[in-house]
């Protein structure tokens, strides 16, 4: 997925509490630096701040991140000589997902029937769905083509 020009990630979404792989092909790899380390933290008050060394690689500089809890993911990057790519003083900043914790069974918490029976609920009308397609996609073009007559009663 790219976020901004240059800069891709390896997921569509950016989740907390997940690893994700940054590839940066911007500014500074453009201008053949030697080392990019990548300065991020998290929320509107940069929580977390860290700095990684990105790989070089045929791809751009790459780094793999554990995205934390908060609103937002913060970045920038910096090369050996100090330049900066903030994306000219605004840095790059990206909302995070929460974690959709209504699907996670945790192994000691006992699963609720309601829970239970929203799941079987949801299982069976996506089994009346795939029938009521197959159903038009095998009978539609009988009844389009007048290959099918229907057995009436006899009285």
């Amino acid at each position: 997925m790219e976020l901004s020009k240059n800069i891709f990630f390896n997921t569509d979404k950016l989740v907390e509490n997940s690893k994700v792989k940054i590839s940066y092909l911007g500014k500074l790899y453009q201008d053949n630096s030697d080392e990019v380390s990548i300065h991020y933290g998290f929320g509107i008050n940069w929580d977390n701040v860290n700095d990684i060394k990105m790989e070089k690689t045929d791809l751009g500089f790459q780094a793999e991140i554990q995205l934390l809890e908060g609103d937002t993911f913060n970045f920038c990057f910096k090369n050996g000589n100090e330049e900066w790519d903030n994306n000219n003083g605004q840095n790059y900043v990206f909302p995070l997902e929460k974690v959709q914790n209504e699907l996670v069974v945790l192994e000691d918490e006992p699963v609720s029937l309601g829970s239970a029976r929203k799941l079987r609920r949801s299982y069976l009308w996506s089994k009346k769905v795939r029938l009521a397609v197959y159903k038009i996609i095998t009978y539609l073009p009988k009844l389009i083509s007048g290959n099918y007559k229907r057995k009436l009663k006899e009285n």
